[in-house]
């Protein structure tokens, strides 16, 4: 098994020739924040494909895809998995992709080995390639699995508002509307052909890595090939191992990501979550003096008013309490946001008291 930086200055990126689990059983133990793993399908393909011309459809017909039985293939699935979930940090998550072949027994075992299961992501492919035969539906999607480490997990990365950003403002589904990898992007080799029959696009990787890596992040790929998820880390300044056993793979992919320049640290830069900012609550804003004891808050219409007590709760005519349950009090709701709710005087003009925990965010961010 060789092990071989792409520069030997930058240990942020490695391809590591050999059998995919020896070499993450060799690789040290909760050193990997993601997985992105692309096995064999096991497609079982009966004979040749062909068009409704008689010319072959460039099927999957590798050494690498076929297997003796679905129990071979299983015990090969759970021996990744199992080397996989080794390396994985504690906060570490993983993704695998397959199509109706092989994802439910990968799905099976994945719950077998103690993983959490997330998402099912639905890739729906917008040039699917057609069902030639005419004897099933065309497989236009393939589905991807996003897993945590462990059900007993607490933390992990997940850049909602990066997301719904990527998204125009609306929650990202689990449904992904994506073409195949074609035109320029799809790599060729000397002779013309595909260099890999099943090379991921760009897009679908820039979208699992901008959600659940951060940059500087170190990420997995046991099934390397033609090095697409090597090419997008670095693209997102992303840290990134590859595993790959096929030479000719590993020199296609090595020449690609050479090509690569990473975007400017500052160009990284997602839209952050709310709920990752520190909490601060309403009363660190009256003794910090921002707001006194007193201090009249009213709605943006003036029609309800609560005074600011020393210990951070509101009061009004017939009850006291919280920013929120005030809130909620004097309009007869259930609930309200009392940060965005209520505002203060300043300068003559009335501004949310959500200005104010920004401010003192902002100190705590510095600090």
């Amino acid at each position: 098994m060789a092990r071989e930086n792409q520069n030997t200055k930058n240990p942020a990126e490695v391809i590591i020739k050999g059998d995919c689990i020896a070499a993450m059983n060799a690789l040290p133990e909760k050193s990997v924040d993601l997985i992105f793993a692309d096995p064999p399908y096991n497609l079982q393909l009966g004979g040749d494909l062909t068009r409704p011309d008689q010319s072959k459809v460039d099927a999957v017909t590798d050494d690498w895809d076929k297997f003796e039985s679905f129990a071979t293939y299983d015990r090969f699935t759970q021996d990744w998995l199992t080397a996989a979930r080794r390396v994985l940090k504690d906060n570490g998550a993983i993704w695998v992709i397959g199509s109706y072949h092989n994802i439910f027994r990968v799905g099976a075992t994945l719950q077998d080995l103690g993983y959490w299961i997330m998402n099912d992501v639905v890739w729906r492919k917008t040039n699917p390639m057609p069902n030639f035969r005419g004897t099933r539906f065309t497989n236009a999607h393939e589905t991807l699995i996003w897993a945590t480490k462990s059900a007993e997990q607490k933390k992990y990365t997940f850049n909602y508002d990066a997301m719904k950003a990527l998204n125009e403002d609306l929650q990202m589904r689990s449904d992904w509307l994506l073409p195949l990898c074609t035109g320029g992007e799809r790599l060729k080799d000397a002779a013309g052909d595909k260099a890999h029959p099943t090379q991921k696009p760009e897009a679908l990787l820039h979208r699992v890595l901008l959600a659940t890596t951060n940059p500087g992040d170190t990420v997995l790929d046991p099934f390397f090939g033609t090095g697409t998820t090597g090419a997008v880390a670095k693209k997102l300044g992303r840290k990134f191992i590859g595993i790959e056993r096929d030479e000719g793979y590993i020199k296609v992919a090595r020449e690609r990501i050479r090509l690569i320049t990473p975007a400017d640290a500052e160009d990284l830069k997602v839209t952050g979550s709310k709920r990752a900012e520190p909490r601060v609550p309403f009363g660190v804003i009256v003794e910090r003096g921002l707001l006194s004891p007193g201090t009249v808050l009213t709605d943006p219409s003036r029609r309800h008013a609560a005074r600011v007590r020393a210990d951070g709760s509101l009061s009004c005519r017939d009850a006291t309490g919280s920013i929120h349950k005030i809130g909620a009090h004097v309009q007869g709701l259930e609930a309200c946001n009392g940060w965005t709710y209520w505002h203060f005087k300043t300068d003559g003009k009335l501004k949310p008291i959500d200005l104010l925990r920004q401010k003192v965010r902002a100190e705590m961010g510095t600090a």
